[in-house]
């Protein structure tokens, strides 16, 4: 026994993750929404002042050329498994494509394995029913809120960034304050009672700003609109600089939030054996019409803004040398394996990323011939119902392929980020050897995943971890319906769950609508709602009549009358997977669109 406890000293002192007092480092990662790279005044921003990130820029290891994907949910799954999204299975933003295939340790697993507490707070986006929850998933203790934003279409309905209800811990909660604020505070509160047990731990801190809709504080509004003036841009769109204000007003109040935890993990002794981590999950949303940072691109382009971020690391007992910038590519499925190194906690899973720690400690650097593959499925916004030809699936030739300053996009445009930065000149004519290299590795990337890249991921009805549950359009297989706009604005759509049932019984289902929280009648509209900042426009009625589901074989319809809010159905289903279809009906018959929202019960037994 003494011999295994000197073996596993020495081998977390051989790693550094031990400090000369023998604690085990915490690991804080914060990850803003839509964050672009030039969204901070240490990358040069003419008019947003970040001086507490910039004071973080300033104290830790840059990565220069640190790429997430376009878009947020494949982002979060590759830094949750540290596998590539086509393998993990949270490809897009919505469209049944957002579930992290449950059978894959995540970050929390691997740390709660390794003896850490785990906190999430914040923006989650990998799956809102089980097996995908925070909690499902390996975090001991999770504030969050389901879908892409806050006001999606599962969230708590009108919940409008201040003083909203969120889950916690599994129960719906109301918390008083700005959103970001919230989430700060109630970590910090986490961290320091977690500080107090003695215990080390993994927090995941993942803001949903700045992410629309761009309700923020009126202080940092106005704050905003005196740096961000017409005469500074005159020829911005009026609207347009509008929603640039208040974005960059939640970036500020970001910064103002990461001045908090700073000033907590100094105060509390914390900071010197905290690995703190600040990155982006994907390029700006408006970069490109006002600060472009040298690069093309927006999110969700393959183009250099839409996916190179910042990535800041610091941890000043961890002896990782002085503050500099690191080059080489990197990107988020290595954020896993690099955290799990310099924790000293082993690796004993696949990851498609790999190890940046020994690049940090100064021991070798980034391998200068590495490959990287982008890929991710797109928005089928042209889709009413599913299609095999949704552009939520991936498909080889939505690819970016990253090789030193190369870019190979598409298969068919390739760019020299040094000779032309802004990416407008297509040299794959002039350089058919270079193309040839990085399609031999997109090609072997794709043979690789092809078989489940566009493999869908079943939610569980029936389980006793999660009964009832609800299901909503957001989760409608190829076919986008996210956001409760949508709903107001009666978007006639329609898809299909994909699902599980977790065991044979009877089981309840009410097709919506509207949720059950709004009190709305199926054929009522939605009355305008004010809100902290901003209003919610009226929603439109819909002529619903009647209502049918098929589900596991069986099949139902009811006729409806006005004012009733649900189309109530009772059926026996048989345990496995199945898929689940509702329609709603006008008094011609003719199809309308999908039910929004369904909620599904199993039955108790009979006794």
């Amino acid at each position: 026994m003494l011999k295994i406890c000197i073996a596993t000293l020495l081998a977390l002192i051989s790693t550094g993750a031990l400090t000369a007092e023998g604690a085990r480092p915490n690991v804080v990662v914060v990850m803003t929404d839509d964050q672009g790279y030039g969204e901070l005044s240490c990358h040069g921003n003419p008019v947003l002042q970040t001086p507490h990130l910039d004071r973080l820029y300033k104290q830790s290891l840059r990565f220069t050329d640190y790429h997430a994907a376009p878009m947020c949910t494949p982002t979060r799954g590759q830094f949750l498994t540290g596998r590539d999204a086509a393998r993990n299975a949270a490809i897009n933003v919505s469209s049944g494509r957002t579930l992290l295939r449950p059978e894959l340790p995540t970050i929390a697993d691997l740390f709660a394995k390794g003896g850490y507490r785990t906190g999430l707070f914040g923006k989650w986006h990998v799956g809102d029913n089980y097996p995908f929850r925070p909690g499902d998933r390996g975090f001991h203790d999770s504030l969050w809120f389901p879908s892409s934003h806050i006001n999606s279409v599962p969230d708590q309905w009108n919940n409008d960034y201040f003083d909203d209800i969120y889950t916690f811990n599994g129960e719906k909660k109301r918390f008083n304050g700005y959103c970001t604020d919230v989430f700060f505070e109630e970590a910090i509160k986490w961290m320091n009672a977690t500080a107090e047990s003695e215990k080390p731990f993994m927090l995941f801190l993942p803001t949903n700003a700045p992410h629309q809709p761009h309700w923020v504080p009126a202080k940092y509004r106005e704050e905003m609109e005196r740096r961000f003036t017409a005469e500074k841009y005159p020829d911005l769109d009026p609207e347009l600089r509008k929603k640039i204000v208040r974005y960059l007003g939640m970036i500020r109040n970001v910064d103002d939030n990461i001045g908090r935890l700073e000033a907590f993990l100094q105060e509390s002794g914390l900071a010197k054996n905290t690995i703190l981590v600040f990155t982006t999950d994907n390029g700006s949303t408006f970069g490109k019409f006002y600060y472009p940072c040298g690069m093309r691109g927006r999110k969700t382009d393959l183009w250099e803004g839409g996916h190179r971020v910042p990535l800041f690391v610091r941890w000043p007992d961890g002896n990782l040398g002085q503050p500099r910038d690191l080059a080489g590519l990197a990107q988020s499925q290595d954020l896993l394996p690099t955290l799990l190194d310099l924790c000293g906690i082993a690796k004993d899973t696949e990851f498609d990323g790999i190890s940046l720690a020994p690049a940090m400690r100064g021991g070798s650097s980034i391998p200068e011939n590495r490959m990287l593959v982008i890929n991710y499925s797109r928005m089928p916004f042209e889709f009413d119902y599913p299609s095999p030809d949704s552009q939520s699936r991936m498909r080889r030739e939505g690819a970016g392929v990253l090789w030193k300053r190369w870019r190979l996009l598409r298969d068919r445009e390739l760019y020299h980020l040094d000779e032309d930065p802004m990416q407008t000149k297509n040299v794959i004519g002039q350089h058919p050897e270079i193309a040839a290299k990085m399609r031999a590795k997109l090609d072997a990337w794709w043979d690789s995943v092809k078989e489940v890249a566009n493999e869908p991921q079943r939610v569980i009805i029936g389980s006793d971890r999660e009964n009832p549950s609800l299901l909503t359009a957001c989760e409608w297989l190829d076919v986008f319906v996210d956001q409760q706009i949508q709903v107001r604005q009666a978007d006639r759509k329609n898809g299909w769950w994909e699902l599980e049932v977790a065991q044979d019984g009877e089981y309840e289902f009410e097709l919506r609508r509207w949720p059950r929280e709004s009190g709305l009648a199926l054929n009522a509209p939605a009355p305008a709602d004010v809100v902290a900042d901003g209003v919610l426009e009226p929603g439109l009625a819909l002529p619903i009549r009647s209502a049918r589901m098929t589900i596991d074989g069986k099949r139902g319809k009811r006729e409806l009358k006005s004012g009733d809010q649900a189309a109530r159905f009772t059926m026996r289903l048989s345990k496995g997977p199945t898929r689940l279809y509702t329609w709603f009906y006008d008094e011609r018959g003719e199809p309308i669109c999908g039910a929004y929202y369904v909620y599904v019960k199993r039955k108790p037994k009979e006794s």
